[in-house]
């Protein structure tokens, strides 16, 4: 696999974690940033990173293209906060996706900001969609999309999207794909920021629990979403597994691919 490697020509400093800069921006420092970004109608694409994506990139170069050329890759999995500790390069805190996507919101809230969500089943998009309209009422929400369409289907999506001109796009699809898309069609949609979000939407609709407090600041947050769905037991094996490889490269890991 190639090295691809932008981290030195950020506007924020990062760490670089097996060729994917990962932000050192912390919380406030991050909504700050993409403020800026929406305020200014500069498109950003935004990953928020975790082990598992990291590893599937490891083997599959067209996904770590995707992650690393991204314009901001948040540390989501706590994973990610402990390897660049490990490097001596750490991170001021986890910037959890679903966090963050509820502070943007919050912002959002204040400015009149517009936001787009796409993917997920439609009866979760409808329930998620209304819980967040009720919490966020100045928030124009001016369209929203099931994320069940086909590669065929992705022409009419994007047209949806660019007329509704918001700005702020959550996409909600399944890893292999969301990131992939995203990056594929992010310059036609010119959306400020266009972030994928995983299983928020399943949240947001009541459909998932979000671990309580404490499994969160125990780093525990994936232990309980497996006591939920224990069918994500095959994929958080991963998990360690990337442990094991941080502690064997050292301090290779922050190196260029190349060079590993």
């Amino acid at each position: 696999m190639s090295s691809i490697s932008n981290a030195n020509e950020r506007p924020f400093p990062t760490v670089s974690l097996y060729g994917v800069p990962f932000s050192k921006m912390d919380m406030q420092e991050t909504v700050a940033y993409l403020t800026n970004a929406i305020e200014e109608r500069r498109p950003h694409r935004v990953i928020t990173g975790n082990p598992i994506m990291l590893m599937v990139g490891l083997d599959n170069p067209g996904f770590h293209r995707a992650l690393a050329t991204a314009d901001l890759v948040v540390p989501d999995g706590a994973g990610v906060v402990w390897a660049a500790r490990h490097v001596k390069q750490p991170v001021k805190e986890r910037v959890a996706g679903f966090d963050l996507m509820h502070e943007l919101l919050s912002e959002g809230d204040k400015r009149g900001w517009s936001v787009y969500l796409l993917g997920t089943s439609a009866d979760t998009l409808n329930a998620a969609s209304a819980n967040l309209q009720k919490k966020f009422p100045g928030v124009r929400f001016v369209g929203q999309r099931d994320g069940y369409f086909t590669d065929q289907e992705d022409g009419a999506v994007i047209a949806s999207i660019r007329e509704a001109n918001p700005d702020m796009l959550f996409v909600a699809r399944a890893t292999m794909n969301q990131e992939p898309w995203i990056e594929k069609y992010h310059h036609e949609l010119g959306v400020p920021v266009v972030m994928g979000v995983g299983g928020s939407f399943d949240v947001v609709a009541g459909k998932l629990k979000r671990a309580p407090a404490i499994f969160r600041k125990l780093h525990l947050e994936w232990f309980y979403r497996l006591l939920q769905e224990p069918s994500r037991f095959p994929r958080m094996l991963v998990l360690p597994k990337f442990a094991l490889k941080v502690i064997k490269d050292g301090d290779k890991v922050s190196k260029p691919l190349k060079q590993l």
